[in-house]
């Protein structure tokens, strides 16, 4: 699994946003990034959100935003504008669910599928839900202290 992207954000512009507008906290892509057992990503929202919190940090594949894009004749976006922390290459997230895998160095728990919401239609473009549907990202615990990076470190 190669890291192509990753992104945090200091605020959530979507989460808990139910009938009201969406938030207006920035897409931060950065290069590195410290990810704490247990808590999250430095910086990110979710970080410390609560115990056992099942999405510490997301995982979205460059592949199935590639085809998404294409398929939605979508340009100018950013994977980022999934909200989805680590964007990665080569790998299907789905078999990922109720493993523990290792990205260099960081041991991390896929806990769930990351299902993507109506928002992504107004994130990307309409039919984006639809299409992410049981390819949306996957959900996971960090089990282990580390830094992550945008390949090549």
């Amino acid at each position: 699994m190669k890291i192509h992207h990753i992104f945090i954000s200091p605020g959530h512009n979507f989460y808990g946003h139910n009938g009201r507008l969406p938030g207006q906290h920035p897409t931060l892509a950065v290069s590195e990034v410290e990810c704490v057992a247990g808590k999250g990503l430095v910086g990110d929202r979710f970080f410390n959100y609560k115990a056992n919190y099942k999405g510490q940090v997301t995982f979205f594949s460059s592949e199935v935003f590639a085809a998404m894009c294409a398929e939605l004749k979508v340009s100018g976006k950013s994977p980022g504008d999934s909200r989805r922390n680590i964007v990665v290459a080569e790998m299907d997230l789905n078999t990922l669910v109720g493993q523990e895998f290792t990205v260099q160095g960081v041991r991390f728990r896929g806990m769930a599928e990351c299902s993507p919401c109506h928002w992504m239609d107004e994130a990307f473009a309409p039919g984006a839900e639809k299409f992410l549907r049981n390819r949306g990202g996957l959900r996971a615990q960090i089990l282990t202290d580390g830094k992550l990076c945008v390949e090549p470190c």
